[in-house]
């Protein structure tokens, strides 16, 4: 009696939080006052039910490869230097080999030794050049390509992650596919050229000094000092339009984005939008060391390529704090904020694939797929109660509970309900109702044998329970599998379906068995058991 009760117990309060978790998921019930004491957390549908926008994107790894060469022969560079032993600046010839020029020949061996202690560099090739100088041809090796290759797959898939987590779309799809694709889904998203726009945008962040000595004639005619470069600086216009004018550079990024720790919309006297960053202690201490040094020239703060603004340096800037402002929009500077405070992509992406999902197709979905699985509940439902019974109105009841178990487990685990995920909503079904077959079957095997419907009931449950537990195992592990290796549309349906064999196992072989007890409890020892 102690025992049943607390199963009693359990089986309600399950119920009850089931209940709590489905109800917000049905049409009309959140925005009524009851709705407000029920938890937040509702069934998000996927991209094929709720229409948004899919994506595929294609990452320039020879690009990558080039970046990060330059940055191992800058890092070559200022290894030497510390050693006392000069070179030029490192200049990149294909995406495995640079080449590097050493300005006294005699200090070829220990430059040798540097490359080896410091760099993953093999050197190809050398040669002796003209005024005392010593040219090396260096190349890095296959296996460190392909490890760099799944760095730079692996940072830019967690870059748009946290960029389109801070756009608000609930539930994206994010994945790796072959030959350096992403495939990226947004359910509920409708407006596809700011998405592109955000998940899009390199964002590579530099703050470079600007030359005002340079003559601008001559830099557009291509004459440039070393180390200068000519770019544009943006202009916005009064009627939202920008111009471009030229501006010539230092080359050397004196700061780059990887100190950013955080940026912001803010808004200035005017109440014009501007974005304030902020860098971390290192970062911070560089940018004070670097507006104190060069108080009254020009800084340009340099995204993508293009400068945004190139203020005068007033001060010596301390507290590692900085502003872009280029007359945005609230809008524009939100969304600089946005790719700014989620880090700059390792390489730029182009966009291969771009289909838009209108809401009318998912809504149609969602018709269809609601209806084929009340057909086939309800064909499953009075299958079994013309064959079972009484068990077989139990086996109904306890499959109603079962399927809202599911979607209050989607709500609860922020799970995305898709158009497979309903088909393995389907076949849970049919294999909810298989559970309670094996036991009723078992049960009648025991009845036909002479039991009582107490002891017929027990026998039948604790024969069945065991092979009801072999076989869901081995199709949750299935599920798993699918879940890990497939894409979007799969793993839905296989999410659906392992949340489906767990409440499947506890509706069918716990609460079943706990209506079962309360019926014999009520009825004599010598009762019939309609099944």
């Amino acid at each position: 009696m102690q025992s049943l009760r607390w199963k009693i117990i359990s089986v309600l309060a399950i119920l009850v939080l089931g209940l709590a978790y489905f109800l917000p998921s049905v049409p009309g019930v959140k925005d009524t006052p009851f709705g407000k004491l029920l938890p937040n957390d509702s069934v998000n549908l996927g991209l094929d039910l709720k229409g948004g926008i899919h994506l595929t994107l294609g990452v320039d790894m020879d690009t990558a490869m080039n970046n990060n060469l330059a940055r191992l022969g800058d890092d070559l560079k200022a290894s030497a230097r510390e050693e006392e032993v000069f070179v030029l600046r490192p200049t990149v010839l294909s995406e495995s080999q640079i080449e590097i020029v050493l300005l006294k020949e005699d200090q070829k061996d220990a430059f040798k030794n540097i490359i080896e202690k410091t760099s993953p560099f093999a050197i190809e090739d050398s040669e002796s050049l003209q005024s005392g100088k010593y040219k090396f041809t260096l190349s890095i090796p296959p296996q460190y390509r392909s490890e760099i290759e799944k760095l730079t797959m692996d940072q830019a898939i967690k870059t748009i992650r946290n960029r389109i987590d801070q756009f608000g779309v609930a539930e994206p799809d994010i994945r790796k596919q072959q030959d350096n694709r992403i495939q990226i889904q947004l359910p509920g998203l409708q407006d596809p050229e700011r998405a592109i726009k955000i998940i899009g945008q390199t964002a590579h962040l530099e703050f470079k000094m600007v030359d005002d000595t340079a003559d601008i004639a001559k830099a557009l005619e291509g004459i440039l000092a070393p180390g200068r470069e000519l770019t544009v600086l943006r202009n916005k216009q009064d009627n939202g339009s920008y111009t471009e004018s030229p501006i010539v550079l230092k080359k050397d990024a004196v700061l780059t984005g990887e100190y950013v720790t955080d940026a912001k919309v803010s808004l200035d006297t005017w109440n014009q939008p501007y974005v304030s960053i902020s860098f971390n202690g290192r970062g911070g201490r560089i940018f004070a060391n670097l507006t104190g040094e060069n108080v009254n020239n020009r800084m340009a703060i340099v995204l993508d390529g293009k400068v945004y603004s190139a203020p005068v340096i007033q001060d010596r800037i301390s507290g590692g704090r900085a502003s872009i402002t280029g007359n945005f929009t609230k809008a524009e500077a939100r969304d600089l904020a946005v790719v700014l405070r989620a880090g700059s992509l390792p390489a730029p992406v182009i966009i291969l694939e771009q289909r838009t999902v209108g809401p009318s197709l998912g809504q149609e979905s969602i018709d269809k797929g609601v209806m084929s699985a009340l057909i086939g509940m309800a064909l499953v439902l009075g299958f079994m109660v013309v064959y079972y019974g009484f068990g077989g109105l139990i086996a109904d009841f306890v499959l109603c509970l079962n399927i809202m178990l599911i979607l209050s487990g989607l709500a609860v685990f922020g799970a995305t309900l898709t158009l497979p995920g309903i088909a393995g909503i389907i076949l849970t079904i049919g294999m909810a109702v298989d559970a309670n077959v094996i036991i009723f079957e078992r049960i009648r095997e025991e009845l036909r044998r002479g039991l009582t419907a107490k002891a017929a009931i027990a026998e039948g449950y604790s024969r069945a329970t065991l092979t009801i537990l072999d076989a869901n195992v081995t199709t949750v592990i299935a599920a798993i599998i699918l879940y890990q290796f497939g894409t979007g549309p799969v793993r839905g349906f296989a999410v659906t379906l392992t949340l489906g064999i767990i409440t499947s196992m506890f509706t069918a072989i716990f609460v079943s068995r706990v209506l079962f007890d309360l019926y014999i409890k009520s009825r004599s020892e010598t009762a019939k058991l309609s099944i």
